[in-house]
């Protein structure tokens, strides 16, 4: 399974949920199309995440930008 998974969420709330999950966090950036994509270091945070946050994870293709760079460290 995925590292990365996109959510209908803030990615403040996003990486509240996570640090309350105990599951860290690789890459975390805003789609360009709303919401937050996620990738977690492992596979198993991941599926911890999708559990946890199932009603959130968008399904299908999403638009992300070409080029994101965060402009804080996770």
């Amino acid at each position: 399974m995925t590292r990365a998974i996109n959510l209908r969420m803030s990615a403040a709330d996003v990486r509240d949920r996570c640090r309350e999950s105990g599951v860290t966090i690789s890459a975390i950036e805003p789609l360009k199309s709303g919401g937050t994509h996620l990738v977690c270091k492992t596979s198993e945070g991941a599926d911890e995440i999708r559990l946890r946050l199932m009603n959130h994870v968008i399904h299908g293709t999403v638009q992300r930008h070409r080029f994101y760079r965060p402009s804080a460290p996770i």
